[in-house]
């Protein structure tokens, strides 16, 4: 019986069961690329751009510990964080509702069931993929320069001759703003996959009842649809903040004409590559960080009041 007893103890320490480590290895080693590019390329620079905004840092020499003199100096004595963000907040309430509402228009057309419906939401979400890239920057500044396309056609159809739009400071903001619209398949492939969701039934039922579509599009689809609008809402926002490529190629990088361009991320870029103000391009940065936290935190304490879910 000794015996017995001995080679069973022997048994269950040889086969004993694995750790809580040892089984979840292989997760470890398939998140490992993913550890490293947050710790190495996300966590760690934020950390270190929060430790030179605190700095006078030129690239060329060791940082220098200054405190919060960039951010006192942000708030009291530098004009163009102001302008810039007057153009980048003018930029952001323009855009973003133009936007969503040609995406949701586009959407309700798109949800009709029109005959090739694959071939029209990919021709739609094309600019949503080449808006941001540096070619259709150059394309658009040709298109609405003093001799382009649209000042071509202004004079060929009506006689007009119209302005250099990217060189008028009362229009070239403008541009910018119709160059974001025209990007709008994003949104528009998320509001007709919302579309989708909604029972069929309901809409029946309105009919029936002698609703007519402006009524049914306002006491059904766009309650139940809010959930959708909140989301494209919170990230077509904060990417109207980040803008950055269209006002760089358009304006040659100065934000001109008279900073009319002159976004908040353009100027953040003449700070740190321009003038090599490293330290205060991060406090700058950071800022940016933090409106785009509050406006978050916001839209979300809001969406209890407007965003309807099943419940």
């Amino acid at each position: 019986m000794a015996i017995g007893a001995n080679a069973r103890a022997r048994t269950e320490t040889i086969y004993k069961a694995p750790s809580a480590f040892s089984r979840n290895a292989p997760g470890y080693l398939f998140l490992l690329p993913w550890l490293i590019g947050f710790f190495g390329l996300t966590l760690g620079p934020a950390i270190a751009s929060l430790y030179l905004s605190l700095t006078d840092y030129n690239l060329l020499q060791a940082p220098d510990w200054v405190g919060l003199d960039n951010y006192m100096r942000i708030a009291t004595a530098d004009d163009k964080f102001i302008s810039s963000m007057k153009v980048t907040l003018f930029y952001v309430v323009c855009s973003v509702p133009l936007k969503l509402t040609f995406a949701l228009l586009v959407a309700l057309l798109l949800n009709r069931g029109i005959r090739g419906l694959p071939v029209y939401r990919a021709i739609f979400y094309l600019p949503s993929l080449l808006g941001s890239s540096v070619a259709i920057a150059v394309l658009w500044r040709q298109i609405f320069d003093a001799d382009g396309i649209i000042n071509t056609l202004l004079w060929y159809l009506f006689g007009i001759n119209g302005p250099s739009w990217i060189s008028n400071p009362d229009y070239s903001l403008y541009t910018l703003v119709i160059l974001a619209v025209w990007q709008f398949g994003s949104p528009m492939i998320i509001f007709l996959a919302g579309l989708r969701q909604i029972p069929t039934d309901l809409y029946e039922a309105a009919s029936l009842d002698g609703a007519s579509k402006v009524r049914i599009f306002f006491k059904i689809t766009l309650p139940l649809l809010t959930p959708v609008i909140f989301f494209n809402a919170v990230v077509q926002t904060i990417d109207a903040f980040k803008a950055f490529t269209p006002a760089y190629v358009i304006s040659s990088g100065t934000g001109g004409p008279i900073d009319s361009t002159l976004f908040y991320t353009l100027y953040l870029y003449q700070e740190a590559f321009g003038y090599f103000r490293m330290g205060y391009a991060s406090a700058l940065a950071w800022i940016l960080v933090i409106i785009i936290a509050i406006f978050t935190a916001f839209s979300f304490l809001s969406a209890r009041y407007w965003v309807h879910y099943d419940d």
